[in-house]
Formats: C-alpha cells, sequence, structure tokens
C-alpha cells in the first residue's frame, strides 16, 4: 500500500528538495565538535548579562525550538546531555545562509560554530558565526507542550520518547552506570567474567519453558537460555574458582511489570562457599552501586500497596546488613501459623480458605509452604529482605538444609512485593544430584512445562568433581526498576518485547 504522506511530511520532504537545489547536501558525512551544551552552559554561568567570551566552540544537535525576529534567529539545540540557546544574526552568517534558516523545522539536526555570551535575561547563548544542516527530518516529533505520553508508543518508537522526554534518557545512562559498576565491583575481588552460550541443545538452571529455534546446517533442535547456571558450574568443576556473566536469557512465559520474555541476569558462582557468603555479597553489592548511582545507600521509591492498590512512596535502605529471615518464620511473622506443625492436609485446607488455587493436584508439603508464601507474604514484603531455608521442591540444584532435609539452603532475597535474586549453597553430590534431574526429566515427560530434561553432559561434569560452591544470581532489570524508581520493567528495557500491532487504530 503506498505510504499515506502528510501535509507536514510532504512540506518538509519540499524543504528538502530546495536545499539540494541550492547545492546544499542535507546529510553531510561528518562534523567535528568540542563542545557539549550542558558543560558550556556550566562553565560560562558566573558571566555577566551581555557579557561575550573570545572562545570558539563548536557543538551539534537536534533543534527543538525555533524563534524568528526578522534580520535574527534563536534555536534551541538538544544535544546529549541537554539544551542550549542558538543566537543567528543576518549581518553574521550572510543573507544567502541565513535564508536557509526558512528550510529548518523541529527536529532537523544542526551544527554550529560560535563563541559565547550572555542575553539580558541570562541565558548562557552561542553566538553562531557559521552553521551546517546535518541531517533534514521528514517526520515531525510529537507536539512540545503535551510531550509522549502514550506508553504503548513510548516503548515501541523509543527513540521519540529519548527526544522528547530527556528525563528517559537519564534513566538508562543510569542503567548503564550500574551494569559497569557492578562489573568494577566484581573485578575488584578477582571475580572473572566469562561468556556462556545463548544457543543451547539443552536447557536447564531454571524452572522456565523455553523458547525453540533450529540450526538448518544440522537439521538440529536447539534452546535459547533460561539460564547459564549449567555452563558456570562447569568452569568451577574445570578449576575456575570465582566467575560470572552478566546475559541475556530467554524465557517463554508470563509477561507483566516484572517480566519481559528477554530479560539481563547476572550469575556469580565461587568456590568454597555457601549460600550465606551469597547473601552478603549481593548486600554489599547493592550498597556498592546504590552509592555510586544515587550518592546514598537510601532510595526512594513509588511502591504499590498490595491489598489496596494505592501508590506510596517508601524509602528504601540497601545498607548492609539485609534483614535475614527463614521462609517459615516469615510465614508464622505475618500470619502467625506454624506451618513446621501442620500436615499436608491442613496446609491445603488452610489454601482454600484463603482462596488460593491449588496448582497442581498432587502438591507436596513443601509445595504448599511456597504457595503460602508467594501468594500472601511476597507482596508484603517492601524493604529489602533474604528470605532462606526454602522447601526441597524449590529446586533440584541445591544442598539440603544442615540438620533438616526438608528444606534446601537456598535463599531468595525480596524487595517491593518481588524476588530479586537467587542464591544457593550448590548441590555437588553427583548420584543424588542425577537422582533429582532424572525426576525433572519425568515430569517433563509427563507434560511439566517448567521442568528440564536431563543433562548428560553436565552430570558428566558433576562426576568429575564440583567443589562446594556458592551461587547466586540476579536481575539487572528488576535492580534497575527498584534502584531507578521505575514502574515496570519496560520501562528499564530500551527496547522490551511488544505484541505485534494488529490494526490501524493502535499504529496510529
Amino acid at each position: 500500500m503506498a505510504e499515506k504522506i502528510s501535509q507536514y511530511r510532504a512540506d518538509r520532504i519540499r524543504k528538502l528538495k530546495d536545499l539540494r537545489e541550492k547545492g546544499v547536501n542535507p546529510y553531510p558525512y561528518k562534523y567535528e565538535i568540542n563542545a557539549k551544551s550542558i558543560e558550556l552552559k556550566k562553565k560560562y554561568d558566573a558571566i555577566s548579562p551581555e557579557e561575550h567570551v573570545d572562545n570558539e566552540y563548536s557543538l551539534a544537535g537536534r533543534i527543538m525550538q525555533i524563534r524568528n525576529m526578522g534580520k535574527a534567529c534563536f534555536l534551541n539545540l538538544q544535544d546529549e546531555v541537554g539544551k542550549i540557546q542558538i543566537y543567528i544574526q543576518v549581518d553574521t552568517v550572510g543573507k544567502d545562509n541565513f535564508k536557509l534558516l526558512k528550510k529548518l523545522d523541529i527536529g532537523d539536526i544542526f551544527g554550529v560554530k560560535g563563541n559565547i555570551f550572555k542575553t539580558k535575561t541570562e541565558e548562557v547563548t552561542i553566538n553562531v558565526k557559521e552553521f551546517t544542516i546535518l541531517t533534514k527530518s521528514i517526520e515531525q516529533l510529537p507536539e512540545k507542550h503535551h510531550g509522549l505520553v502514550d506508553k504503548e508508543i513510548k516503548f515501541r518508537k523509543r527513540y521519540l520518547d529519548l527526544i522528547v522526554n530527556p528525563e528517559v534518557k537519564e534513566v538508562f545512562k543510569k542503567r548503564s552506570l550500574m551494569i559497569s559498576t557492578i562489573r568494577k565491583f566484581l573485578d575488584k575481588r578477582n571475580y572473572m567474567e566469562v561468556e556462556t552460550p545463548l544457543l543451547q541443545t539443552q536447557y536447564g538452571g531454571a524452572n522456565a519453558r523455553p523458547f525453540e529455534t533450529h540450526i538448518n546446517a544440522w537439521d538440529m533442535k536447539m534452546f535459547l537460555s533460561i539460564s547459564p547456571e549449567l555452563y558456570l558450574k562447569r568452569l568451577i568443576v574445570g578449576g575456575f574458582e570465582k566467575v560470572y556473566t552478566i546475559c541475556k536469557n530467554f524465557r517463554n512465559e508470563g509477561v507483566d511489570h516484572s517480566h519481559n520474555p528477554e530479560f539481563t541476569m547476572i550469575e556469580i558462582y565461587e568456590a568454597y562457599k555457601d549460600y550465606k557468603d551469597m547473601m552478603k555479597l549481593i548486600e554489599d553489592c547493592y550498597e556498592f552501586v546504590c552509592l555510586k548511582i544515587n550518592g546514598t545507600t537510601n532510595v526512594l521509591k513509588n511502591v504499590r500497596d498490595h491489598e489496596t492498590g494505592v501508590i506510596k512512596e517508601v524509602k528504601l535502605n540497601f545498607k548492609a546488613p539485609w534483614k535475614r529471615i527463614t521462609m517459615v518464620d516469615s510465614i508464622k511473622e505475618h500470619l502467625d501459623i506454624d506451618v513446621n506443625e501442620m500436615s499436608i492436609e491442613e496446609l491445603k485446607k488452610y489454601l482454600i480458605k484463603k482462596k488460593i488455587e491449588l496448582k497442581k493436584k498432587d502438591m507436596s508439603w513443601g509445595d504448599c509452604i511456597i504457595e503460602i508464601f508467594d501468594e500472601l507474604i511476597e507482596p508484603k514484603i517492601i524493604q529489602p529482605t533474604h528470605i532462606y531455608n526454602r522447601p526441597k521442591e524449590s529446586t533440584p540444584l541445591c544442598k539440603e538444609l544442615r540438620g533438616d532435609d526438608r528444606f534446601v539452603e537456598q535463599c531468595e532475597p525480596i524487595c517491593c512485593g518481588m524476588e530479586i535474586g537467587n542464591m544457593y549453597s550448590e548441590l555437588n553430590d553427583p548420584l543424588k544430584q542425577n537422582e533429582l534431574l532424572e525426576e525433572q526429566a519425568k515430569l517433563l515427560r509427563a507434560g511439566g512445562d517448567e521442568s528440564h530434561p536431563m543433562d548428560e553432559d553436565f552430570i558428566n561434569a558433576i562426576d568429575v568433581g564440583l567443589p562446594p560452591t556458592g551461587g547466586i544470581g540476579w536481575g539487572i532489570d528488576r535492580m534497575a526498576i527498584i534502584l531507578l524508581n521505575q514502574d515496570s520493567i519496560r520501562d528499564v528495557l530500551l527496547f522490551p518485547t511488544m505484541k505485534n500491532e494488529t490494526n490501524e487504530e493502535e499504529k496510529q
């Protein structure tokens, strides 16, 4: 279908043709700059009104406002770091060049060279000696007074969001700083960053449904990684003692404010440590990152009340150590029941009483405890809290709790009503590991969506000998949601996964 050209677009294309007819290339190859907007405004903030500075600067950016005043023109130029006012006089640039300004539109990219002065209204401004049109935009930007507020358009057209909502750009700058700070934290402690496959012949390391793909050259089914865990453990077996990876994972499951099918996480493994060492590691890392990006371990976060739906601003404190409590004691603290003293029948009755759906017919004692916690307790935990010693049904990859084999040495830190990490004393008994993974494989064959197949090579690696090991993983995206005070995972992903647009109304 032929493209429907709006009047605005047609007008811009006409101006583009006019520029070319005048011998102006509206898309030159490069432009040398030596300054940024905010740097200049800070540097010359103290000069007097109408004072001029001889130093000449060159900068470039997108035109966000145009004010023609006959023989002079004011522009607002936006570069990566902010905005600065531009002043162009016909007597300075010449009549022919000044006429070219009539071919400019909001959204065009513009390069200027000139010196600094301050206007009577005390605005640091560039007095332009020469200018260059760097990119002629043929698409209109969103209307400046209302900006871009439609969430769907913001996520689908992030480039527009970044142009018209500068605060969004700051979120992603801080996200980038957050990730580089995590790396510095681990590098200082001599952890080695490694890479693990995203395309895998076997999937495992988490209870999740995978995405399937196919290698045509080998006619072989492959899976996108749901977790790097099993590969990182192979490296510990191989003799590396402190390894980590920051990687993409893909899980073919529900999408909501804290879940996206494609997400970024970090996993860390260290030989001769256990889950309590990993608790301290994440506490220290969060504290280090908070201080770097916010200057304090206190974080203001808008949190929705689980029961009332009311959003309140809460001050979170990530100063180590965090609160630590077992899952059983947490349930007792919030609900005043001791699940340790309850039979499986009593637990099921309690779930039914609380109108919580039994997810499967053969729910075990541990399954019921997990369900009670997940549905009734987790959403209420706001401050960072370690919930440890979970029922053994949680995972087949973790050591039994010393002194009580109904539980495993697993910890999940909770914050703002959601799980923000997972850590184990890693199971390294090869016979027990083989037995538990075989049970997972049986569940998969029986139709279990989130069970995973037997990975014979991983079992062989454990047979060779995995030393006592502590492991931890946490979501980079959820970390960003909390530390940057955002509402959902889509707000911290530059390009979140979106449904296909199904009709013209949505496209508009």
